[in-house]
Order: C-alpha cells, then structure tokens, then sequence
C-alpha cells in the first residue's frame, strides 16, 4: 500500500474534522482509531437495555449547529437530522417554577417577570451578532475578528465570574437560569470568564437551539467518515499507536490527543521544556454520568420542563455555586449540580415504543471513582417525584471509567483542559501558535488546543489549517 501524505491519529470530531480539511486540500489520509469504532465523544450504544441506545458522551449539539466547519457538510444528507426541542432548557426551582430558554429573547425575557427587560439588554445584542461572536469564541486568540467592537462588547461581560452576572437579578429563576448554564465551564462559578460560557450557550440557544440528533450522537461521526471517504480518505479502527514511530513516513502527522497522550507517543523527541509544559497541563473535574431506561416521560412538577430537551438541576444560584466548589476542591457535592437531557422530546427513535431514554452527568472531582447514581436519582425526584418508579435499568460511568473509555478524557474530564483564564487563552502552552510541536510536521488538534471542548470540529479545522500553511511553504516535512 502506498504511505499517505498525512496520518491523523485518533477519530473524535477534532481528528475527523482535521482529516477532511486535509482530504478537501488533496491530500490522501488516513485516521488510526485505537476503539472499535470511531467517534471519540460522538457515539451511541444499548448502554442499559436492548432497543434503548444511548449517547455514550455529548448528547446535546448547540457548538455543531452554529460551527463554520460542520456548516461546510451538508450533514442531513449525510444522516445528521438535528431536532430542536421548542424548550432549549429549562432550570426548575422547589416551588414548582422553572425558568425556560426558547428561540426568542423576548419570549424568554417575558416569563422572567421583573428581570425580564436586564435579560433583554443583555442578550439582545449578543444574539444579534451571534455569528460574528461564534467566529471569535471558535477561533485562536490571534485571529483578528472580522468585527472587533461587536467582539469586545460581548468579551467585557464575558470576562467577569458568572456570580457576579447573577447578581445583577432579582428573581431566583433568572439567576439560576443563567448560573446553570454558566456552570457548563465546570468551574467554580465565582472564576473569571465563566459568566461568558453562560451567555455564549444561551445565546445559542436563543439562535440556533441546543438540538439533539435523530438516533444519536454517532450520526455524527459517521457522517464525518462518509465525507472523508468521499475525499479518497481512510479509517482504520482497533489501531493502537503507542510510539510516534510507528507511525507511516507520511508528511504531516496530526495527534488527537490530549498533552498527556502526546507524551505517552513521543515524549523522548520533545525539547525538555515542551515536555515541561505537557506534564504542568491542568485538566478539569471530572463526571459522573448516569444512562437510565424508563418506562415513560419523566414526571417534572414544572410543565415546562416536559417539553425542555435539557434540563440543569440545582436548585438556586447559592446551591449551584456551593455544589460546583466542592468539586473544584476535591469533594464530592452531596447535592450535585446535575445537566440531564431527555432525546424523546423530539426523537421518538430512541427507545422501544412509548419507554424513554435519559441521559444525565454531575461533576465529580478529577479521577473519582464515585458512584453518584443516589445523588443524581434523588436531585431529579426532587424536581420530578415519582421519577424512581419509572426506571426500568440504569447504566453509571464514573470519572475514572471516563478515562479508560476515552484517554483524552484525563480523569473524566470531557473537555480537554480545565477552563481557566490561562488555559482559555493559551492551551497547551503559553505559546502564541497552539497547533504547532516542535516536531516538524506534527500538530495537535484535540479539544486541548482552542477553542477547546465540545462538539464543534474547530480544533481539528484550525490544526489542519495551519499544517496546509506550512506544507505550501515547504517547513511541515517530516525528517
């Protein structure tokens, strides 16, 4: 066989979106996938009983919808049927309310009561320029937005901790509204730029939903295989690269990998000061997610939530922020912060006729092997009483099973580094060029590189990118 032009190692959405980009350039590819099957993050799987097929990891797809690489696929006729649940989320309270996001802002802002016009003025603008915003948030630091003030205007708010944001209302539903979804950063929410995950995804959520896949997650992986194919490319699965090596003398060599399995694969090659910074990266707490089987829809005291593809549970804003600084110091939270989605609001494909799935994650201390099924069964029957009869079987993964799953998942962390200021700004390293080893002809693009974790295809993208650059300028052959 002939030796490709470029080997990508690893096939979750970062490795396959880099894989393409390279195959749309001309080039021949190939992907090595150490699993049976691809798609890192992007798989479904029969996790509890036969007929219910659960997402083994990301379930919810507001990063893919709005991505400028996967806007290049025409991913419905690829198999990809996104599903817009007409509740994006949704955040119950103990007196039986909840606050809701939809499509519209001033929907949103309306049942927010007396904090409904600050919610306005706050997401009005950003939501206006959503695709100017997104082209910044899933880009590297040092590419000059096309539209700078429209930038910083959303970067000024953005910096600021997510409690500081919540202060500024008045009702419990608003400030728990925008707590849940700032504490997707997996960080204690009084940490700078967690109010910016906040207003980022809600914002999405305003614009383009926060949808699920008809049949799953592993629509997407497999979608992104068919266009690699279609580009002359390759897969090749239960392919176990250990060592650099090993690998074909292809010219460009792209890792989808975590710094750590960089260093497992070539740590002997990189400079001493390379491997210094790979062994000082941090990652995040990890999860523990529970896959449950019920025997119908999930009993919410809030009607609304019955109609809400995902749910996040915690009660009030003082709750979220104490559950979520627990994890940060190393404890388990007794009352967790939990996001559940439920597929069947808008995908009846799932399950066997009139049973459902629901998937549902807390965020544990990084490596914990903690079974935290009671805590997340006992916060959803809180907010859904009479939830326990309907299980049928449930399936738990800890934080350490993660790992083992998936071992860019550094103790259970799903998103590649912890989302710090620095690690935001400069990951891996703090190196203005985030794709480049010192390696020639060898990148990285992982959900460790920016713009970091979720399912969007940006890593992968910007990596291939800069390799292209280079390869045109004759500086990526390898030696």
């Amino acid at each position: 066989m002939s030796v490709p032009d470029a080997v990508v190692v690893g096939s979750g959405p970062n490795g396959l979106a880099a894989a393409v980009t390279l195959a749309r350039a001309g080039l021949e590819v190939e992907v090595y996938e150490g699993a049976n099957e691809p798609g890192g993050g992007c798989r479904t799987a029969e996790l509890t009983l036969r007929g219910f097929r659960h997402d083994v990891c990301s379930a919810v797809h507001p990063l893919l919808a709005i991505s400028p690489f996967f806007q290049s696929i025409d991913l419905e006729a690829r198999g990809v049927r996104l599903q817009r649940p007409e509740i994006a989320f949704a955040h119950p309270l103990d007196d039986g309310s909840a606050g809701v996001v939809t499509g519209s802002v001033t929907d949103t802002a309306r049942r927010l009561g007396r904090d409904g016009r600050r919610y306005e003025r706050l997401f009005a603008s950003t939501v206006e320029r959503i695709e100017v915003v997104a082209e910044s948030v899933l880009a590297p630091l040092l590419r000059l937005p096309s539209h700078p003030l429209a930038v910083a205007r959303f970067a000024a708010t953005a910096v600021l901790p997510a409690s500081w944001l919540a202060e500024g209302f008045r009702t419990p539903r608003a400030r728990a509204l925008l707590s849940g979804a700032a504490a997707h950063s997996m960080q204690s929410l009084g940490a700078p730029l967690t109010a910016g995950f906040g207003l980022f995804l809600t914002a999405l959520a305003h614009v383009v939903g926060w949808p699920l896949v008809e049949g799953g997650s592993a629509r997407i992986a497999a979608a992104l295989v068919d266009e690699l194919e279609s580009l002359g490319g390759r897969g090749v699965v239960d392919h176990w690269v250990s060592d650099l090596r090993a690998l074909p003398p292809a010219t460009l060599v792209m890792l989808d990998l975590s710094p750590r399995g960089v260093l497992e694969l070539a740590a002997a090659d990189l400079p001493p000061s390379w491997r210094r910074a790979f062994e000082g990266y941090r990652f995040g707490p990890g999860v523990c997610k529970i896959d449950w089987a019920l025997e119908g829809p999930v009993p919410w005291r809030a009607p609304e939530c019955r109609n809400a593809g995902t749910i996040h549970l915690g009660g009030t804003v003082e709750e979220i922020a104490a559950s979520e600084a627990a994890v940060v110091k190393g404890r388990l939270p007794e009352r967790p912060y939990c996001i559940v989605a439920q597929p069947a609001v808008v995908d009846s494909t799932r399950a066997p006729q009139g049973r459902h799935t629901l998937w549902s994650y807390c965020h544990v201390p990084s490596g914990s092997s903690a079974d935290m099924t009671v805590q997340v069964a006992a916060q959803i029957e809180r907010f859904a009483p009479g939830f326990r009869d309907l299980v049928l079987a449930h399936n738990v993964t800890t934080a350490a099973e993660f790992e083992r799953y998936d071992p860019n998942y550094v103790g259970g962390d799903i998103n590649g580094g912890l989302a710090s200021v620095r690690q935001t700004l400069f990951r891996p390293t703090m190196r203005f060029d985030p794709y480049r080893l010192p390696l020639k002809g060898v990148y990285l693009c992982s959900a460790s590189t920016p713009p970091g974790g979720g399912v969007h295809g940006m890593c992968g993208y910007w990596a291939a990118r800069c390799a292209l650059f280079d390869l045109h300028r004759g500086r990526a052959r390898r030696s």
